[in-house]
């Protein structure tokens, strides 16, 4: 209460005495036609931030909070438009748009940038939505290059546009840069985006390290099920790069679905991380930094950690925001916000825009709400606000990216791939290109089930979860493996095992399965004519993300974090079906059978349902685990001729 009466105290007396600064001393920044502002406008922009910074003027008491933060870094959105539709970003059914004329106009975006630059801010980083599709963006930046005491001009965008803008934005003066990418795998870009792009945002990338961008600064929002097994291919394109790959907890926005199982915290990816190179070590904190800095040693870039859930930088906080209708945030996740656009068209002095400003910063609390609580508060959709952005396309496979490459992913991976990532290889055609087919033949079984077995001991109930189910009798087992279930415990009852003493080994997994489509289905999916889209391709990312969802899935399944996931399909036009292998591939205490299992299973499933709108006479077969390798038990081959997939991992 003290602090913020003192900033009361102090706001009154700069108001009499002109513009000042926290300890209430005027603004030493020479006049018009002064040397030493003569001196650093003959300075390139490289210079002249080096000049302004060693004459740098005490910090305003309008942008001090009520405990003492001061707030230098100022973020901007330009628009609230984007030309990608990402998942985690924006809801499915879209955003209403602000009108136009309700939005800041360029004239108004530089005359609040210059009263928060006067005011102590040094940094201005300009947002969107997608800031690159506007117009005026490199007239912006070059109006923006004049503000005296302005040492960081950056932009954080998807990469779309980049390649083409960048050196024109550098000439400008833009001198830092931040590229959204969630995903090396351009199918998977294209399924959380929801539209094309992915090498136009590699261009991107590719472009601003030629430019001299040092590092280039690539956002990436990690999400449980979706890309938290691409981190170790992450930090490796960080070997060979100027790269800070920065890892983003999953944020609750309006409309984004935010669910805290999806969010993978700091510790659990830092872990990931550790496992693989455990030389990492962690770097030095710059004051007020929102990311934990870690370096591989001996490599060129870094990677940082964006702990906004788990590990809230609340109490360092620098930062203030503008939407693009002119409202200011104090607050990312804070609800509150205070129309300057309104006040700006109204006709309010600078002064008075100081008070309005100066009351905005002095209510800002001293941490957020919490995760839990921020997903019950409602905010803007990201899209709305302008902070972290997005992802874009391309043949369904990373290891096999067109010959232009210039980043040289192909070469990193080469040299080590650590992640799963969808594994087809295309044909010429456009078709997958996949292992030889299994025997087209659908073995009919027994489905006996068994609640409990133990049979050296007769007098043992067999009881299951439900009392009243008549007991199923034994039948004779088709192979030795165990003396009894090891899911049941010594009454019946479901219970999981404990892996915790098994032996940490490399564990591999191959399973098939067959869908049998009829000939006009067949004909449809081989010319890719289906009205729902591209089936095959759907299936894939089914298939894959079946996968790392098991355990989800199947009750009594362990979590397995796979290192790779590979779905194949081959059309079989002899028997108009196609045929699908899927493989998984882990290092842990426990088997990833049932991981390549449900991925053919539920990659089957998605193919019935984009093809059950022209035929129902679809049948779905031959779901079986053709290998797997690692364990205790030993390796097993369904036969030598099933599958020869130990060469293609």
């Amino acid at each position: 209460m003290a602090a913020w009466s003192v900033s009361r105290t102090l706001r009154g007396l700069l108001r009499a005495a002109g513009r000042g600064c926290s300890s209430g001393a005027p603004a030493t920044l020479p006049r018009s036609g002064e040397p030493a502002l003569q001196e650093a406008q003959a300075l390139s922009p490289a210079r002249r931030r080096e000049f302004l910074r060693d004459r740098a003027v005490p910090f305003s008491a309008f942008l001090t909070d009520s405990f003492g933060r001061r707030h230098n870094y100022l973020r901007i959105s330009l628009t609230e438009k984007c030309n990608l539709r990402c998942q985690y970003c924006m809801p499915e059914e879209g955003v209403p748009l602000t009108p136009k004329a309700d939005l800041l106009t360029t004239k108004e975006i530089l005359t609040l940038s210059r009263l928060f630059v006067k005011e102590g801010v040094d940094k201005i980083r300009l947002t969107g939505g997608e800031p690159l599709i506007r117009p005026d963006v490199v007239d912006i930046v070059a109006q923006l290059q004049q503000l005296d005491s302005l040492k960081t001009i950056a932009i954080t965008t998807n990469g779309i546009n980049l390649a083409r803008l960048l050196p024109r934005l550098q000439g400008a003066g833009l001198n830092a840069i931040n590229i959204s990418l969630d995903t090396l795998v351009p199918a998977k870009f294209e399924f959380i985006t929801r539209r094309k792009g992915f090498h136009k945002v590699m261009e991107g990338i590719h472009k601003a390290i030629e430019l001299g961008f040092d590092p280039v600064k690539v956002n990436c929002v990690v999400m449980r099920g979706l890309n938290e097994d691409e981190l170790l291919d992450f930090v490796a394109l960080s070997e060979g790069l100027p790269l800070d790959v920065r890892f983003i907890e999953y944020m609750p926005f309006d409309g984004n679905k935010w669910n805290f199982k999806k969010m993978v915290s700091y510790t659990e990816m830092l872990d990931m991380i550790h496992q693989r190179w455990p030389e990492l070590e962690k770097l030095p904190e710059e004051a007020s930094s929102t990311a934990k800095a870690f370096r591989v040693p001996g490599f060129r870039g870094q990677i940082s950690f964006i702990t906004s859930m788990s590990e809230h930088f609340c109490g360092t906080c620098n930062r203030l925001r503008i939407t693009a209708d002119g409202n200011l945030k104090v607050c990312l996740f804070g609800n509150s916000e205070v129309s300057l656009r309104d006040h700006l068209r109204a006709g309010a002095s600078e002064e008075e825009l100081l008070s309005i400003i100066g009351a905005a910063v002095g209510r800002k609390k001293q941490q957020h709400a919490g995760m839990f609580n921020i997903a019950q508060m409602k905010n803007r959709p990201m899209i709305l606000i302008g902070c972290f952005p997005k992802l874009g396309d391309a043949p369904l496979t990373s290891s096999s990216l067109p010959p232009w490459d210039p980043l040289h992913i192909q070469g990193l991976r080469a040299r080590g791939s650590f992640s799963g990532h969808m594994g087809a290889s295309w044909t010429r055609g456009g078709l997958p290109r996949v292992l030889p087919p299994t025997q087209p033949r659908l073995e009919a079984s027994s489905s006996w089930r068994f609640y409990s077995s133990h049979p050296q001991d007769p007098d043992c109930s067999t009881k299951c979860l439900n009392p009243e189910t008549p007991v199923v009798p034994a039948t004779p087992r088709l192979s030795p493996l165990s003396d009894q279930l090891t899911h049941m415990d010594s009454e019946g009852r479901a219970a999981m095992v404990d892996v915790g003493g098994k032996p940490t080994t490399e564990r591999v997994a191959v399973a098939s399965a067959v869908v049998f489509l009829g000939p006009e289905a067949f004909k449809l999916v081989r010319q890719n004519q289906l009205r729902k889209g591209d089936a095959l391709a759907v299936a894939q990312l089914a298939g894959i993300q079946a996968a790392k969802l098991t355990s989800q899935l199947i009750p009594l399944c362990h979590h397995v974090t796979l290192s790779h996931t590979q779905v194949q399909l081959e059309l079989d036009a002899a028997r108009h079906a196609v045929v699908i292998q899927a493989s998984c591939r882990a290092w842990g205490p426990t088997g990833v059978e049932m991981e390549a299992l449900t991925s053919a299973a539920i990659a089957a499933l998605t193919l019935y349902d984009m093809c059950k709108a022209v035929s129902r006479d679809i049948v779905l077969g031959d779901i079986k685990l053709l290998s797997k390798t690692g364990g205790q038990r030993g390796d097993f081959n369904r036969s030598s001729n099933s599958i020869s997939s130990q060469s293609q991992f």
